[in-house]
């Protein structure tokens, strides 16, 4: 519905028939015919009460839709929650590995940190806490009770809030992982409270959350604005871990020669990290 919106019958190259329409964007009949099903149907689909449609139609509505690569697989990953419909679940608590644990450690000239199935910290490197939290206890990732998590950092932090100098943009990222991971976990209870809360707490991910927006994390630039070392452009690029399919490594870089490199060099001296400190 919240595609079908945005999309107006120019935008497809259907005629208009007056200026009067009752809704925003498509009809209902407008949609289905473009994806070539019948109006019934796509209503019932739309509405939830049929949930076994095959591959086939959803890929016509996704093109006539004009999805991204991502949210057609989004589409995909939301109509096989829905036929299945797993009960709550509380999955096992998440730790990083030894090997992770590891790799943070020989990474110390970069910020990194691995990120959970909920994006709660499940360990940083002293440069990735220095970067993004230095005013959190840098061992609360080690406590599942007190570990940090990135989405509600961003939204309910004010120091992770100032870092970001297009904080409207990192939270729209965010929203549209969250979006990706609650599709991929239907049944984790813990990430709908994670959800709930935000949406109670604050009204600016309310209102992007009812926007339906899909952004899976891969590489984004943000510009910082650190309360220690000051204006920094980074690279931020998300690695998903194979033995773990639910985490990912998360770095931060600058481009070889530019301010930001002596910035995150200054950050690691006021931190008391040396190059090649075996220190996570």
């Amino acid at each position: 519905m919240a595609r079908r919106a945005q999309l107006g019958p120019d935008d497809v190259g259907l005629p208009r028939y007056g200026d009067r329409r009752r809704v925003p964007g498509l009809r209902r009949e407008e949609l289905a015919m473009l994806a070539g099903v019948s109006a019934g149907y796509y209503t019932r689909l739309e509405q939830g009460q049929s949930l076994n449609a095959s591959a086939e139609i959803l890929d016509a509505i996704a093109t006539a839709l004009r999805l991204t690569t991502a949210e057609r697989e989004h589409l995909h990953v939301l109509s096989a929650a829905a036929s299945h419909r797993p009960g709550p679940e509380t999955p096992r608590t998440e730790h990083a590995s030894a090997d992770l644990r590891t790799l943070l450690a020989a990474m110390s000239d970069v910020p990194a940190l691995v990120l959970g199935r909920r994006n709660d910290v499940l360990a940083w490197n002293r440069a990735g806490h220095a970067l993004l939290a230095g005013h959190l206890d840098p061992a609360s990732p080690d406590d599942p009770d007190t570990r940090p998590n990135m989405s509600r950092l961003v939204f309910l932090d004010a120091h992770t809030r100032a870092l970001y100098r297009d904080w409207p943009a990192k939270a729209r990222a965010v929203v549209g992982n969250l979006r990706i991971l609650t599709a991929r976990n239907p049944g984790d209870a813990r990430l709908a409270e994670l959800v709930g809360e935000l949406a109670i707490h604050s009204a600016a991910f309310a209102r992007m959350w009812s926007e339906h927006t899909v952004d899976p994390c891969g590489r984004d630039v943000y510009d910082l604005a650190h309360p220690v070392v000051g204006d920094l452009t980074l690279t931020q690029q998300t690695l998903h871990v194979p033995q773990e399919p639910h985490q990912s490594l998360v770095t931060f870089t600058a481009e070889p020669g530019s301010p930001s490199v002596t910035a995150l060099t200054v950050l690691r001296q006021a931190c008391g990290i040396g190059r090649g400190d075996p220190g996570a």
